[in-house]
C-alpha cells in the first residue's frame, strides 16, 4: 500500500500585514508604538509605528522565560550562579547560596520580573549571558522576528537590544502555545519555595490587567527609563484571542483596554476546515495505516481578512507508527499553517487500537510449537 502523504491543501491564506491597516484616528492611545493581532492567525488589526525599533525592557523576558520552560530538568533543584543574582532593578528576592529550580525562576520572571531570575536562568542553561542571548537571536529568527535584537536575558538595556511591536506580538504568540508558560504569566499570585534552605515565599505579577480588564491571560510588563513603559497582553473575548503590545506608553493599562474595545469588534471567528479523514503509516500490525482524529472539540479561529477554507493541515508524524496502539493514544500532531507560517498545532489521537502482529518467523515457529505439542499430548494419551 502506498504510504500516506498527510497534507490537505488549498489556495493559501492571504494576511493583512501591511501598516497602511491602521484605526489610529479611531483610538487615542500614548503609545510610541502599538500593534493589535490575531493570536490565532498574525494578522494585523491594528498598528501605529509597530515596526519600529524600540527598547523593550522587561518584555524581553517572555524570551528568555520561554527558553528556560523548554530547556528541561524544571524541578530539579540547584544553586543559583553568585554573580548572576548581581543585578539591579526588579528581582525576585535571590541570594548568594539559593537553591532554586528553573521552573521558580521562569515565575520569577513572568511575575515580579526578576533580572536575577533572568540572569540565573541564563548561566544555568548555557553557561553565560552572553551565549544565553545568542540563543534567544536563533529563536526569535526562526519565528519571523526580523528587528528584534536580544543582548540581555532581563531586558536591561545593551547596545542594540530592542524590538518592534510587531515581533514582540510574534514572540507572544510563540510563548502562548506553551501551556506552562500561559499558566504562569496569567497567574496573579503564586506559591513557591526556594532558598538556602529552601522555604514558602509568594510572587505577585506585575501586570495589573489581569484584574482590570476581563479575559486577560498574560503577558508581561517591563519599563526602564531608556524604553519607558511597556506592555504585551492577550486576551480572549466570546471565543476571539488577540495579543497587544505597546511600547513606550505612558498609561499602557488604559491603550490596551481602548485597542481591545476597539479591535474586538473589527474581527470575528471562523470554524476550521479540519480533514475528516487522516491516517498514518502503521508498522507491527495487521493493516498498513491508523486513522487518527482530533481529540475535542476545536475552538473557532479568530480572523480580520483570513479566508480559514484556504489554510493548510498537515499530519506531523514519525514515519511508522508501532504497533501496539491503543484508541486515545497520541501519535501524531495537526499543523495548521497558511502558506507563510505554522499558526497552530493540535494532537491527534488514534481513532481505534492497532494489535501487534508477530514477524512471520516467530509465526510459524509459534505453530510449529503448538502442532509439537499437540502431538505430544496426543502420544502421552
Amino acid at each position: 500500500m502506498k504510504k500516506i502523504i498527510a497534507l490537505f491543501a488549498a489556495v493559501g491564506c492571504i494576511l493583512t500585514v501591511d501598516v497602511s491597516v491602521v484605526y489610529a484616528e479611531n483610538i487615542d492611545i500614548t503609545a510610541k508604538a502599538a500593534v493589535v493581532i490575531s493570536a490565532d492567525t498574525g494578522e494585523i488589526v491594528y498598528s501605529k509605528n509597530s515596526r519600529e525599533k524600540l527598547p523593550m525592557a522587561s518584555t524581553t523576558k517572555i524570551m528568555s522565560a520561554l527558553l528556560c520552560l523548554e530547556s528541561g530538568d524544571l524541578y530539579e533543584p540547584f544553586v543559583v550562579d553568585s554573580e548572576a543574582i548581581k543585578v539591579e532593578g526588579s528581582s525576585m528576592g535571590l541570594q548568594e547560596g539559593d537553591i532554586v529550580t528553573k521552573y521558580a525562576l521562569a515565575c520569577g520572571m513572568l511575575l515580579p520580573s526578576g533580572n536575577d531570575g533572568a540572569n540565573a536562568a541564563a548561566v544555568k542553561i548555557a553557561g553565560s549571558m552572553e551565549t544565553f542571548a545568542e540563543l534567544m537571536n536563533d529563536r526569535a529568527q526562526k519565528i519571523g522576528m526580523s528587528r528584534t535584537y536580544f543582548v540581555t536575558p532581563s531586558g536591561l538595556e545593551g547596545e542594540g537590544h530592542g524590538s518592534s511591536a510587531e515581533d514582540m506580538a510574534i514572540l507572544a504568540a510563540e510563548a502562548l502555545k506553551n501551556d506552562l508558560f500561559r499558566e504562569i504569566c496569567s497567574s496573579a499570585t503564586m506559591k513557591l519555595e526556594y532558598g538556602n534552605p529552601p522555604y514558602t515565599r509568594w510572587l505577585k505579577n506585575t501586570n495589573k490587567l489581569l484584574n482590570m480588564y476581563e479575559g486577560v491571560y498574560g503577558v508581561k510588563t517591563g519599563f526602564t527609563d531608556e524604553a519607558g513603559r511597556c506592555l504585551v497582553s492577550a486576551c480572549e473575548r466570546e471565543g476571539k484571542r488577540l495579543i497587544c503590545v505597546t511600547l513606550n506608553a505612558p498609561d499602557d493599562w488604559n491603550d490596551h483596554i481602548k485597542l481591545y474595545e476597539n479591535c474586538f469588534e473589527k474581527v470575528k471567528t471562523a470554524e476550521l476546515n479540519i480533514p475528516c479523514e487522516m491516517y498514518v503509516n502503521l508498522a507491527g500490525s495487521y493493516k498498513d495505516i491508523l486513522p487518527v482524529a482530533v481529540g475535542e472539540d476545536i475552538d473557532d479561529f479568530t480572523v480580520y481578512n483570513c479566508d480559514t477554507s484556504g489554510l493548510m493541515y498537515t499530519v506531523a508524524a514519525s514515519p511508522f507508527v508501532y504497533a501496539p496502539v491503543k484508541a486515545g493514544d497520541m501519535v501524531a500532531e495537526l499543523i495548521i499553517s497558511d502558506d507563510e507560517r505554522e499558526l497552530k498545532r493540535l494532537p491527534l489521537y488514534a481513532a481505534e487500537d492497532a494489535e501487534y502482529k508477530l514477524p512471520e518467523s516467530d509465526e510459524k515457529s509459534g505453530n510449529i510449537i503448538t502442532k509439537a505439542k499437540d502431538i505430544i499430548g496426543k502420544w502421552k494419551r
